[in-house]
């Protein structure tokens, strides 16, 4: 799945052109490298997102094209942030 959609899905960033721009910005990498919008992400992967001063770290728990609000926090575990 690309990023900057599982960015969205997952509700960690809220809009998809959003978790667009901060990858074309260089504050996503994914394990350990600056990651572009269209990188691909896999279970087990980890996301480490910076929202100006705050860095959020995430581990993907599973890959989902469509999920509900309730479910969208079962994507992932925050590692830090």
């Amino acid at each position: 799945m690309r990023l900057d959609k599982y960015l969205k899905v997952s509700r960690i960033i809220k809009r998809r052109t959003v978790a667009n721009e901060a990858c074309s910005g260089g504050r996503v990498s994914v394990n350990g490298r600056t990651a572009k919008a269209g990188a691909d992400v896999k279970i087990g992967d980890v996301i480490e997102i910076g929202f100006g001063s705050k860095t959020i770290k995430v581990e993907v728990l599973k890959l989902d094209e469509h999920a509900s609000k309730d479910a969208a926090p079962t994507l992932y575990k925050v590692l830090e942030g």
